[in-house]
């Protein structure tokens, strides 16, 4: 099966699903836009805002598609061969991730933006509720330390994408420079947003454009921010704490927004290669249901490998967490909570396809995100040329840290209004 056709079934699947099923879904949830929204009800110019569908959807997109739909196709497509990964994802995010995050969406909607973890104390007495915000608090902490250090450790040494590959300029100081670059812009287009209230089509014309600019300027400012993995790891951390306490109008929904362009156009190189390219299907469909280890059952580890891209409960955290407090009418909880969540398995997509294109003996060794970045890397070259790889790679590096820093700040946010919940309890 050539991948041209591959990917035309796989949109097909998408798009088809979000017409069928989620509309039936939605018609059960009795969406109704004249119930108003605890954006407006609690309206208070930090956390709870009503904000535009687009506008919404690409911070949420970008919040919800970190490393994870990239990292577990890849893995899952070397154990167990790429036809069982296809399968998974597809119906994965049709019928149990893009509902699951629906789902979560509208209930934390309907219960005044709430998390997950007040509802469940809600419903099912204090003891679970403390249980599960617990359970959750501690999970994000985890979060936060293991996505720092995956940062720091880029921001030193360049992420895996950049890895091993000869080039004149400084891996990670590249990675760096464009990184912070990108937040900059972020809170300058915030500030426009808020101030001047330009058109939204006007604010993307100028800022979406400038957000490649640094990732070109990146490779030629690679030497200004060069610190040990310690002092980046500490910057990144102070970053967290001062972003979750921040108005969401002033980073998260900014840098979100540019965020889900960074996606829009790893996914746009992706269709790009799959159809222009003309790369061959070079790993096996199917390896088996038992390729050896503890680790080697297709069932259940397949599904364990690849949890976002087809099911993720972190996901849930988001919607009731952020995404909740910024619905402006109730229309839009199917665009972003189904929808987006489509958008994730075909992110997914163009990471298995990334591996399926070389060999086993070509990325032996090699790890997820060094043969990602390779992929993203070679895509983009089709269409700027393979002089200028070096941005390209960096692209897809600042790519890589755009996932993890939407990670990193939606998870400390939710962290906050964990312990705010728990300070309401207790009070």
């Amino acid at each position: 099966m050539s991948l041209s056709l591959i990917a035309v079934i796989f949109l097909t699947l998408l798009v088809t699903a979000y017409r069928l099923y989620g509309g039936w879904v939605a018609r059960q949830f009795a969406i109704d836009d004249a119930r108003t929204t605890p954006a407006h009800v609690h309206n208070d110019g930090v956390d709870f805002v009503p904000t535009r569908p687009f506008y919404l959807f690409a911070q949420h997109f970008s919040a919800i598609a970190a490393a994870g739909p990239i990292a577990g196709p890849i893995i899952a497509c070397q154990a167990f061969g790429w036809l069982p990964c296809l399968i998974w994802i597809g119906l994965g995010v049709v019928l149990i991730g893009a509902v699951h995050d629906f789902s979560s969406l509208t209930a934390s909607v309907r219960h005044g933006g709430q998390s997950i973890a007040e509802i469940t104390r809600e419903h099912l007495g204090h003891r679970a509720g403390m249980a599960m915000m617990t359970f959750i608090w501690i999970a994000l902490v985890y979060v936060i330390l293991a996505f720092t250090d995956i940062t720091a450790g880029s921001f030193v040494a360049g992420t895996e994408e950049l890895a091993g590959g000869s080039f004149t300029f400084n891996a990670g100081g590249a990675v760096a420079a464009a990184s912070v670059m990108y937040l900059l812009v972020a809170v300058v287009m915030g500030l426009v947003e808020r101030f001047f209230k330009p058109p939204l089509w006007l604010s993307t014309v100028i800022f979406v454009p400038a957000t490649l600019a640094v990732a070109w300027a990146g490779t030629h400012l690679s030497n200004v921010l060069i610190f040990d993995a310690r002092t980046w790891g500490l910057l990144i951390l102070a970053y967290c704490a001062v972003a979750s306490m921040m108005p969401v109008w002033t980073l998260l929904q900014p840098r979100g927004y540019l965020g889900g362009f960074v996606l829009y156009f790893a996914l746009a190189l992706g269709i790009g290669g799959v159809l222009m390219g003309g790369y061959e299907v070079k790993q096996p469909a199917f390896r088996g249901f038992d390729v050896g280890g503890l680790t080697g059952t297709l069932f259940p580890f397949l599904f364990v490998t690849i949890a976002c891209g087809a099911c993720s409960g972190f996901h849930g955290l988001v919607c009731s967490g952020t995404t909740s407090k910024q619905i402006d009418r109730e229309s839009h909880l199917q665009p972003i909570g189904y929808g987006a969540m489509l958008a994730e398995g075909f992110v997914a997509l163009i990471a298995l396809v990334t591996i399926m294109i070389v060999t086993t003996d070509e990325v032996k060794g090699l790890k997820p995100g060094t043969i990602y970045g390779n992929g993203i890397g070679e895509f983009m070259t089709l269409f700027i040329g393979a002089e200028n790889r070096p941005f390209a790679i960096t692209f897809g590096a600042m790519a890589f840290s755009t996932f993890v820093f939407d990670t990193l700040d939606v998870s400390t946010r939710l962290g906050r209004y964990i312990i705010q919940e728990l300070s309401l309890i207790h009070i």
